[in-house]
């Protein structure tokens, strides 16, 4: 049986799961929810960057909430709305909708999360039967399962590592490319996503659900942040001027520890220009990649590159996965008990229902 799927968000996320909805053959595209009077109206194909498909989007969130969908994938901006996002999310479930979503950190691992935040998602769930998966590729698959099915070709390992090395020049988000990762702002003013308190949050939930599928759960993690400023003023198309002497680039590392054993890390190597922290590493092709790096009998290194035929190049890739790792989990998620799902409490999420499929 098909499953009625609503798209809350037409951006970077939101446009690909459009796309994968309409190639998963066991998913229907229900509805698609904008917020910008300039789309309403609009057909969901066009939006997402593809053929046509029939259905329009809308503004009115509660009328579609109220139409009777079994699924809905979150792509809506979280970060800088955060409490809005949430009342929305509340809403979702109390309708009886399961969620996909990728933007919803708190919730990527509910035994991480702080119970003051987890009761009113649990109570929703409980009161209505569905169920949240939060996820994506960063953090999300290739920092949660790929690290754990890889462990499984190695011998004798000592760590597991996974990176992110990204231009986030590339990134379509100038708003929190400048005020949450903080480019372009002084070196002075520690930016909102380097805070300890916001790394653990976002990607300690990462190495706990390795440490977790391995048996070897993490027991206390450290974190660690580095900075280097631009050594020039450099001008991104789409995101405006960033003054040499701001922040150009960090890097950040969780250890995550079994006992005396720093078994786990990630890590992020992040630039706004690439000439900036030339020291650090680099990703193999321009641009931006994710690693998974286990050190044993052999070491593995494992570089993922995402490239999209609609929407080019690495940050569209990259975005393109997260929305397909999402909507493929979409019946899994919508048969498993009510409540905050981790990819530990599903089946094996895969593109069986993609395969073949075409516009």
């Amino acid at each position: 049986m098909q499953k009625n799927v609503i798209v809350w968000g037409t951006g970077n996320v939101g446009r690909p799961a459009i796309r994968a909805i309409l190639h998963h053959a066991h998913l229907n595209l229900h509805a698609v929810i904008v917020s910008n009077p300039d789309k309403v109206g609009r057909d969901a194909g066009e939006l997402a960057g593809t053929a046509p498909c029939g259905v329009t989007a809308v503004s009115d969130w509660q009328a579609v909430l109220a139409s009777g969908a079994d699924a809905l994938v979150y792509s809506a901006t979280a970060d800088t709305r955060m409490e809005d996002a949430i009342a929305e999310l509340v809403a979702c479930l109390d309708a009886g909708i399961n969620v996909v979503a990728s933007g919803f950190y708190l919730y990527l691992d509910p035994q991480s999360t702080p119970e003051e935040a987890l009761a009113p998602i649990q109570a929703a769930c409980e009161r209505s039967g569905a169920s949240l998966f939060v996820s994506g590729i960063d953090p999300g698959w290739v920092m949660d399962m790929l690290p754990a099915v890889l462990s499984g070709a190695s011998a004798n390992i000592s760590e597991i590592r996974t990176r992110e090395i990204f231009n986030y020049a590339l990134y379509d988000q100038p708003q929190v490319v400048r005020e949450v990762i903080g480019f372009g702002q002084s070196m002075d003013t520690l930016p909102l996503m380097l805070h300890d308190v916001a790394i653990d949050m976002v990607w300690s939930p990462m190495i706990k659900l390795v440490g977790r599928a391995l048996g070897k759960p993490v027991q206390r993690c450290t974190i660690s942040v580095e900075r280097r400023p631009l050594e020039k003023t450099i001008t991104v198309p789409g995101m405006g001027t960033f003054e040499q002497g701001t922040q150009g680039a960090f890097r950040f590392e969780i250890l995550g520890y079994h006992g005396d054993e720093p078994l786990y890390a990630l890590e992020h190597i992040t630039r706004i220009d690439d000439d900036c922290a030339p020291d650090w590493p680099y990703p193999p092709e321009g641009g931006g990649c994710h690693q998974v790096i286990v050190s044993g009998s052999p070491t593995l290194n494992v570089t993922v590159h995402g490239h999209d035929p609609v929407e080019t190049g690495p940050a569209g890739g990259g975005n393109a996965s997260a929305a397909a790792w999402l909507v493929n989990a979409i019946p899994a998620v919508c048969d498993a008990q009510p409540g905050v799902v981790t990819v530990l409490d599903l089946p094996p999420i895969t593109g069986a229902a993609q395969l073949g499929a075409t516009p």
